[in-house]
């Protein structure tokens, strides 16, 4: 069974980076880009953690390794893809999946701005940053590239009390836009994925009642997998792909398009 239910030779050869690959959906992208046949630079805060990944993915037979990069810190970053560059001569593929800051859901006013800040610092500026030194690298190259901005369903839809994620998810889906448009005519594609309830983690740490409620509000009637994204960010990142940039892709089971209000097929709500 592969990472990402059989994404083999997809990107053969060619230099991928996971920014936020520690765990969870990163983690998953990072094995699954392997998996894909890349060579794959994890980064992220928490070098245990990476050095774990790192393992796995060499017991697998891929190829990995892992930079300590803190997306806050322009300086980090930059010596991130200056440490690509030295070890590889290009970068060929990125998916930017680090996330954190803001505080616990609270209506709007209840929110500090040190809070929001702290938000936007990680979930925005911090995918501007990321996207800022990767073009450059691409743009170096010469050869274009695939880049994707991990988003979520909160930057396609509000969601009460999640003021300063929401508005980073959103902007995450502008910044995406935009640099898909810029960077067009360099051939580097630009697109972002939007997941919907993903059993993380975090998730799975929250219980099974608030599995069930979250499941309860997907049309296909389940949560998502790690593996439902990672192969979801393969097929982005791959030539099969090569005529679709400045798109936000949900990956949601549904949950974008709406909620049934009456199912026909059981003839209940």
């Amino acid at each position: 069974m592969t990472a990402a239910g059989g994404v083999q030779g997809l990107l053969a050869g060619k230099v991928a980076l996971v920014v936020g690959a520690s765990r969870g959906i990163g983690a998953g992208i990072a094995a699954a880009m392997a998996d894909a046949g890349a060579h794959v630079v994890l980064a992220g805060r928490d070098q245990q953690a990476m050095a774990l990944r790192v393992e796995e993915i060499s017991v697998a037979g891929g190829s990995a390794v892992a930079v300590v990069v803190d997306v806050l810190d322009e300086g980090s970053v930059r010596a991130l893809l200056a440490e690509v560059q030295r070890r590889f001569g290009r970068l060929d593929v990125a998916v930017n999946n680090a996330a954190g800051g803001g505080r616990p859901p609270a209506l709007l006013a209840e929110w500090y701005s040190a809070e929001f800040d702290s938000a936007v610092a990680v979930d925005l500026r911090g995918v501007f940053l990321c996207l800022k030194y990767e073009l450059e690298l691409m743009l170096a190259g010469g050869n274009g590239g695939a880049i994707v901005n991990m988003s979520s369903t909160a930057g396609e839809q509000g969601v009460s009390g999640m003021s300063g994620y929401v508005a980073s998810k959103y902007g995450v889906g502008g910044l995406t836009r935009v640099a898909a448009l810029d960077y067009a005519g360099a051939g580097i594609r630009v697109n972002a994925i939007a997941p919907g309830p993903i059993l993380t983690d975090r998730l799975a740490a929250a219980g099974s009642a608030a599995q069930q409620m979250a499941a309860a509000a997907v049309p296909l009637g389940r949560l998502g997998q790690v593996r439902d994204v990672a192969a979801a960010a393969v097929w982005l990142c791959s030539e099969q792909s090569s005529f679709v940039t400045g798109t936000v892709l949900p990956v949601d089971g549904g949950r974008l398009a709406g909620v049934p209000a009456f199912n026909l097929s059981t003839g209940k709500p």
